[in-house]
């Protein structure tokens, strides 16, 4: 029973630790293009 816990606690914490490497990824991509990002979109940056 432990086993299953545990496992799920790894999962959730895998998935929000990868949640942050994303959006840290996401943040560099607009900073290179020179935008900034605002509640998780990259602003300023023309097409």
């Amino acid at each position: 029973m432990f086993g299953l816990i545990r496992l799920v606690i790894f999962v959730l914490l895998a998935f929000t630790v990868g949640m942050f490497y994303e959006r840290q990824q996401a943040a560099e991509r607009c900073g290179d293009l020179g935008g900034r990002m605002a509640a998780g979109l990259c602003v300023g940056v023309g097409s």
